[in-house]
């Protein structure tokens, strides 16, 4: 069985009198350690996607299996202990806390979940030894998406799941980041999921999720991913 699987997923949002259906019987799966990308315009439903994924939201309908286990089905208690223990999460817009320097950002993560990494050794492997003692503040927008990746990544996530993480940031900072999220899925063995709208990022990926009008329109599988120095965009 899949590691993660969409089994006719639906989410429908009320407001009011008007019902919204951002996911229309959703179906597609993921294997553990892959680096997987789930690409599609605007409005194409992949954040809610992601967020059902990471227990952020749930379902109206249908089945969301990770790891063997329906989490469509799990009881809010059960969601918590889900993102805690099992979800890292990689923002576009880093959300650090200011007044807290980068190590301090992440040893804050790393208090709510079970089995975490030393957070200077995983600052230290993304590449930011000498700004462990900096604020948010005093880094380039690049240097606080490292902090925000080494935050997920020091939880010891099984599933690393990252919502336009390369948005806010140059062309070559933004290769810099994805580098680190491929090298991250490689040698950590984690489950990689990042939602992108450009279409050029796809050869990096072991598994690409094609979103179009609310559903997973296609999923193809590249047996030899890219290297993200050698993709243009």
């Amino acid at each position: 069985m899949a590691y993660i699987k969409f089994k006719d997923v639906v989410k429908e949002y009320t407001m009011g009198e008007v019902s919204i259906c951002a996911l229309k019987k959703t179906n597609f799966e993921i294997e553990k350690g892959e680096l997987a990308i789930i690409v599609g315009p605007s409005g194409a439903g992949k954040t809610t996607a992601l967020n059902i994924i990471g227990g952020m939201d749930t379902a109206t309908s249908g089945d969301v299996i990770v790891a063997g286990k329906n989490i469509s089905k799990f009881k809010p208690k059960e969601l918590i202990r889900y993102r805690r223990e099992d979800i890292g999460f990689v923002f576009q817009f880093y959300n650090l806390v200011q007044n807290l320097t980068a190590k301090e950002n992440v040893e804050l993560a790393t208090q709510i979940c079970k089995d975490p990494l030393d957070p200077e050794t995983v600052l230290v492997n993304v590449g930011l030894k000498e700004r462990l003692k900096n604020f948010p503040a005093q880094l380039s927008g690049g240097e606080q998406q490292r902090v925000a990746i080494a935050r997920a990544i020091a939880k010891n996530p099984k599933i690393l799941l990252c919502d336009e993480p390369t948005g806010a940031l140059d062309y070559i900072t933004g290769k810099q980041i994805l580098k680190l999220l491929q090298d991250t899925a490689r040698q950590q063995k984690m489950t990689v999921i990042i939602i992108t709208h450009n279409t050029s990022l796809t050869p990096m990926a072991d598994r690409v999720i094609r979103f179009k009008n609310g559903s997973a329109e296609s999923v193809e599988l590249n047996q030899n991913p890219t290297p993200i120095e050698r993709i243009e965009w």
